[in-house]
């Protein structure tokens, strides 16, 4: 039997607006080294690995003196990518991740498919607009450029929160422990695409 491939991978992706270099591996013990010039999504981001026991390190540099929409959006985007990339021909996967996770008052549940098919659903009802001096409308933008590029359905709810910071803390937590399950290798399948169609 022929070893199974890492499910790491680079990228860099340079735009007029950011520039922005994702490392990831996908079976990692959860260490982050993250500086994207935004802290919360530093933050955010730490939770993602540490949560999905992914070894993630992310550097970005963007228009911050515009704001931060482009480097959230972009470090999305480019996370996206090396998912895809790291996840390679998905054989063997469990394919399907459903979580709820708790932080004091707020909850969330988040359900991956690793369908091939770009899908966010997000329901997130914020308490408040901003978390500091951070925008809360850019949580979706980026788990929209994720999607996009991770070839992924997404489903994302707050079910309950009256603080913002927990609620965006319990999303991403969810995020990561969704991913965790989805893309743990079932040797039921014995190395076969969990897919009647024989694709994702």
């Amino acid at each position: 039997m022929s070893e199974r491939r890492a499910r790491r991978a680079q990228v860099e992706r340079r735009t007029l607006e950011t520039e922005v270099r994702v490392a990831l591996d996908l079976d990692g013990r959860g260490e982050a080294r993250l500086d994207t010039g935004v802290p919360f999504l530093d933050h955010m981001l730490d939770q993602v690995a540490r949560h999905g026991l992914l070894d993630l390190e992310v550097r970005a540099r963007g228009d911050l003196a515009v704001d931060a929409h482009h480097t959230v959006e972009d470090v999305g985007i480019t996370l996206g990518q090396a998912f895809r990339e790291a996840l390679g021909e998905k054989a063997g996967l469990r394919r399907y991740g459903h979580v709820y996770v708790p932080l004091d008052e707020a909850l969330a549940r988040v359900v991956v498919d690793l369908s091939g098919r770009p899908g966010l659903v997000w329901e997130v009802p914020f308490p408040r607009a901003r978390i500091g001096d951070f925008d809360v409308d850019l949580c979706r933008e980026f788990f929209q450029g994720f999607v996009n590029q991770a070839a992924v359905t997404l489903h994302v709810d707050a079910l309950r929160g009256r603080n913002a910071h927990h609620v965006a803390e319990s999303v991403f937590k969810a995020f990561g422990r969704a991913l965790r399950e989805a893309i743990a290798l079932d040797p039921r399948l014995g190395g076969a695409l969990p897919s009647t169609k024989g694709t994702l």
